[in-house]
C-alpha cells in the first residue's frame, strides 16, 4: 500500500462532507448523500443546512443510517452574538434531528474585549444540544492573534464544546497550521477531551496531512479518531477516493 493510499484510509472516516452554499438544492443534497461511502468506508458526517436534515435522514435511512451522522450549522457564517437568537436556532436544529451542531463563536465580541458573551453562548448551546455533539467555530483567520485564538479556544472548551473548529470556510483566511497548533495545544492543556476540526481550504490529502502531523505530534496518533478529529470539506473526498481506488494516483493539478 503506497503512502497516499494509507493516508486516504486514515482520512476518509474523519471527513465531515459539507455543502453549505446559499444556492444548495434538494438535488445537491441527495447527490451528497450518495457520496458518504467509499468502498467499505464511510465519512464521519454530512454537514448541511438545517432545512435539509429531514431529506438527508430519509436518504440515509437504510444502509447508512448508523454509519453517518448528520451535522448542521447555527449562527453561520456571521457569528452574530445575540445569545437568545443563537439558542433558538440551535433548538431548531436539534428539533430537526441534527446529531451534531457547529455554532460560530462570537469572535467579533471577543475582539472587542468581550469574553463573557462567548462563554454564555457556548454554555447555553451545549445545554440545548445535550448529548449531541457541539462544535464551536472560532474563525481563527479573522481572530489572527495567537493570544485571541488561545483565549477563544480556552473559553469554548471550558464552556462545554465537544470540538473546536478553525473556520467557517467563508472568510479570506480559513484553516492554517499555525492556528491549529495553538488550538491543539489548548486541547492538550485542558485534558484532551475536546476534539479538533480543521475546515476551510482543505482540498487534498496533502492539505489534510499537515493537520494530522500536528495532531499526531501534540496529541499522539491513537487520539486521531472521528470522536476527536474532523475535516470539514467538500472537495477533499474526491482526492481521498482517487487515492483509495488507485495505488499509483498522483495529485491532480486542478487542486
Amino acid at each position: 500500500m503506497n503512502d497516499r493510499r494509507a493516508l486516504a484510509g486514515r482520512v476518509v472516516s474523519l471527513i465531515d462532507l459539507t455543502s453549505l452554499n446559499e444556492d444548495d438544492t434538494p438535488e445537491r443534497i441527495v447527490n451528497l448523500c450518495g457520496q458518504v461511502q467509499t468502498g467499505q468506508m464511510y465519512v464521519a458526517a454530512l454537514c448541511i443546512y438545517s432545512r435539509f436534515i429531514g431529506l438527508a435522514r430519509k436518504q440515509l435511512s437504510h444502509e447508512h443510517a448508523d454509519a453517518v451522522r448528520i451535522a448542521t450549522v447555527c449562527n453561520f457564517p456571521d457569528g452574530i452574538h445575540e445569545v437568545a437568537a443563537v439558542i433558538a436556532e440551535t433548538q431548531t436544529a436539534v428539533m430537526h434531528g441534527a446529531d451534531e451542531v457547529d455554532v460560530v463563536f462570537p469572535y467579533r465580541a471577543l475582539m472587542a474585549g468581550d469574553a463573557l458573551t462567548g462563554e454564555r453562548l457556548v454554555r447555553a448551546c451545549k445545554q440545548v444540544c445535550g448529548d449531541r455533539v457541539l462544535k464551536v467555530i472560532l474563525e481563527t483567520g479573522v481572530l489572527q492573534s495567537p493570544a485571541l485564538i488561545r483565549q477563544a479556544s480556552e473559553i469554548a472548551i471550558q464552556a462545554g464544546a465537544d470540538f473546536i473548529k478553525t473556520s467557517t470556510g467563508k472568510v479570506t483566511v480559513n484553516a492554517t497550521a499555525a492556528a491549529a497548533e495553538i488550538m491543539l495545544q489548548v486541547i492538550a492543556e485542558q485534558g484532551g477531551q475536546c476534539g479538533f476540526k480543521a475546515a476551510g481550504g482543505i482540498r487534498t490529502l496533502e492539505d489534510a496531512a499537515v493537520y494530522l502531523a500536528l495532531t499526531d505530534r501534540i496529541m499522539g496518533p491513537s487520539w486521531v479518531t472521528p470522536s476527536h478529529v474532523r475535516f470539514g470539506a467538500s472537495g477533499l473526498l474526491a482526492d481521498v477516493s482517487a487515492a483509495l481506488a488507485d495505488t499509483h494516483h498522483t495529485p491532480s493539478s486542478s487542486y
